[in-house]
């Protein structure tokens, strides 16, 4: 079921999955009845079937069309074969799962993409339709609940690109779907370069405080980052009647995010990021006078934790905008606050005149406490969530300035059997001296001086340097949770886990992957050093695992070194020459960067993987990059070569593994498969 509620948070809208089509309910916190609307038939193919359209009292929604027909049914033969054609023009393209593949493919496209706007009427169930039947990319209506901005997908559509990059015209429409004007007509995105974006208007939104004025990002730069250019985009305004052209408001010297509007004075917050040195910068700018001076508010590493500000919070307006939570010339700044010791989350109130923030609260060293939302517009009062290792997430009012709390909510403990495990937040430096970190997770019962059989869990990460790669994320005062196919489970069968084990790839952007191997090598073998030092582990008998990217670090270190036993790969890509035109944060292709994608492809070496190696996959997974043959091609190369190696592959599974059934069975894989490699001495 699909919720969302009203912006007077009043009432609330629901999509109800039936065998044979989606419903839409609606509901009200003063009444425990909920009410179907007849006549609705929601289309979730795309995107979220329903939102509030301008208020609270209609939605906005996608219906299948009607009559929709039964769909395409598959031709007894193909028509003729299908046809891929490039003349001559570059276009490099991510490695994408489940495209179209044939014209059959693009009339059953048509068939379920295809819906019919509608305004529905919450207090009468009245259903007025807009406009005509359309692949509709996004719709969102314009504050003044007159207006629509529509993305309509059209033909030729394309057998590499997601529906994402098909060519669509960008319009506003009136409430009747009536043509107000075209605000852009874009083809098929197959030129973008890698790290790229479009050319034209991107990011369209609305203004939130104006009745309707768009605003959108254009590139300077042809959408090419390694164009050298003093300006790479900058932010246009087209305001009602939209008879004028657009006028430019502000140009950033990096790539710019969408603003994050305020809500008096034309304030607006806009951000750029420099690629190279991952740096991000903030400014506040005016929206309604272009020639007043930009202010920069932040300037730091997107990587540095410990010097992050935090995030704007904001509020939503009756219309269902949001915008910046505003306290006179104020702002309020919501932080993970990252520490050595670890997470100790804030909330600021930033002046934006001074540069000065008032910090209002910071959650002590014991617990873990972070702040959900503001409950006044001073920021005097403010919702939190506290948890600590025995006490679940429970809510909580707060003052600033009080160390008084009221309790809103009383959540018991669902797994009491999980508070004996003990946690620790270890450090520790690898053989260059870069700092790492992981904790340390002991299962119920551990008794002092045992040495026990271990996990390591790990997902690689780039940084630009050593400083910000050693820096702690994370706290050992939340409360344990285990869901879905978490390694942790582990834990409970007499594992020693060491979790989120810090693997930093530390470089320039452009070569930070020339040592992949050595960085993952040093990584791994500081953290079994560290855990064997303690002596908490069995340095003999310590496996990997993880999953994606962390999945191929599990390959890799199974090829490339003799630190562990066994090892679990999930989700994983294995084969570089697969994903040619980069991965991760990999920007060379595999022409520009041939020996580093060989080098870096496990099943090249897959002659190598003498330790016995768990490969689990979604037979669906539509990850970029991550096909399922990657598992195939990499079980079959170990196997060919007398290694030890079991292939799973889940039925009906993406990325992530959901059913329960699919969650069950995974991790009956990983303790089989560790219980039978790791536990013997």
């Amino acid at each position: 079921t699909d919720i969302t509620w009203s912006p007077d948070g009043r009432r609330f809208a629901a999509a109800n999955y039936t065998a044979s089509s989606i419903e839409l309910w609606l509901g009200a916190v003063d009444s425990a009845e909920l009410r179907r609307v007849a006549g609705v038939k929601l289309n979730d193919t795309l995107s979220s079937p329903l939102q509030w359209w301008s208020g609270s009292q209609e939605l906005l929604v996608r219906m299948t069309p009607a009559p929709a027909g039964p769909p395409p049914t598959p031709p007894a033969a193909p028509s003729g074969p299908n046809v891929q054609e490039s003349l001559g023009n570059s276009g490099p393209v991510r490695t994408y799962q489940d495209m179209l593949r044939s014209p059959f493919d693009e009339q059953l496209f048509d068939y379920y993409a295809t819906s019919q706007l509608a305004a529905v009427d919450v207090a009468s169930h009245r259903i007025t339709l807009i406009g005509k039947p359309a692949i509709f990319g996004s719709a969102s209506p314009a504050p003044d609940g007159k207006h629509l901005l529509v993305a309509r997908v059209r033909r030729p559509y394309s057998y590499i690109h997601t529906w994402s990059s098909f060519p669509r015209d960008t319009e506003i429409w009136d409430r009747s779907g009536k043509l107000v004007r075209a605000v852009h007509s874009a083809p098929l995105q197959d030129r973008i370069p890698i790290e790229g974006v479009p050319t034209g208007p991107r990011s369209i939104v609305w203004r939130p405080t104006e009745g309707a004025t768009l605003l959108w990002l254009e590139a300077l730069d042809g959408g090419d980052p390694k164009t050298k250019v003093p300006h790479r985009d900058r932010l246009m305004m087209l305001r009602h009647p939209f008879t004028a052209p657009p006028v430019e408001v502000f140009r950033t010297e990096h790539r710019a995010s969408p603003p994050i509007f305020g809500e008096t004075g034309g304030l607006a917050l806009i951000s750029d990021y420099d690629r190279d040195r991952r740096w991000a910068r903030t400014f506040r700018i005016f929206l309604d006078d272009p020639g007043a001076q930009p202010k920069l508010l932040f300037s730091r590493s997107r990587q540095d934790r410990y010097g992050d500000p935090g995030r704007p919070m904001t509020r939503t307006l009756p219309n269902g905008r949001m915008v910046l939570a505003q306290s006179g010339a104020s702002i309020f700044l919501d932080g993970q606050g990252a520490t050595p010791k670890g997470d100790r989350p804030f909330l600021d109130k930033y002046d934006l005149e001074t540069s000065r923030s008032e910090r209002l609260f910071r959650a002590g060293e014991t617990g873990y406490e972070s702040v959900v939302g503001l409950l006044s517009s001073d920021g005097s009062r403010f919702l939190t969530s506290f948890e600590s290792p025995d006490t679940p997430p429970n809510l909580f009012v707060r003052t600033a300035g009080s160390e008084e709390k009221k309790q809103i909510t009383s959540f018991t403990d669902p797994a009491p059997q999980l508070r004996s495990i003990r946690r620790e937040l270890v450090t520790y430096k690898r053989e260059d001296g870069v700092q790492l970190s992981f904790t340390l997770m002991l299962p119920p019962g551990y008794q002092p001086g045992t040495r026990l059989p271990a996990v390591l869990w790990a997902y690689p990460l780039e940084y630009n340097d050593s400083d910000t790669a050693g820096q702690i994320s994370g706290s050992t005062q939340r409360f344990v949770q285990l869901r879905g196919a978490d390694v942790r489970f582990l834990l409970l069968a007499g594992y020693a886990v060491l979790y989120n084990a810090t693997i930093p790839i530390i470089g320039d952007p452009e070569t930070v992957n020339n040592t992949y191997i050595e960085q993952l090598t040093m990584g791994a073998k500081a953290a079994i050093e560290k855990a064997a030092e303690m002596g908490v582990i069995d340095p003999r008998r310590v496996g990997v695992s993880g999953h994606s990217y962390g999945g191929f670090m599990t390959a890799n270190l199974l090829a490339h070194t003799d630190l562990f036993r066994a090892g679990v790969a999930r989700s994983g890509a294995y084969n570089r020459t697969l994903t040619p035109f980069g991965f991760q944060s990999e920007r060379r292709t595999f022409w520009q960067a041939r020996d580093i994608y060989m080098k870096m492809s496990p099943f090249n070496y897959a002659d190598q993987i003498k330790e016995p190696l768990l490969l689990l996959h979604g037979e669906a997974d539509n990850n970029p990059g991550t096909f399922p043959i990657q598992s195939e091609r990499l079980y079959q190369a170990v196997r060919g070569h007398g290694g030890i190696v079991r292939l799973t592959m889940l039925p009906f599974e993406s990325h992530g593994y959901a059913a329960r059934e699919s969650v069950e069975h995974t991790l009956w894989e990983m303790l089989t498969w560790f219980h039978r490699y790791l536990k013997a001495e």
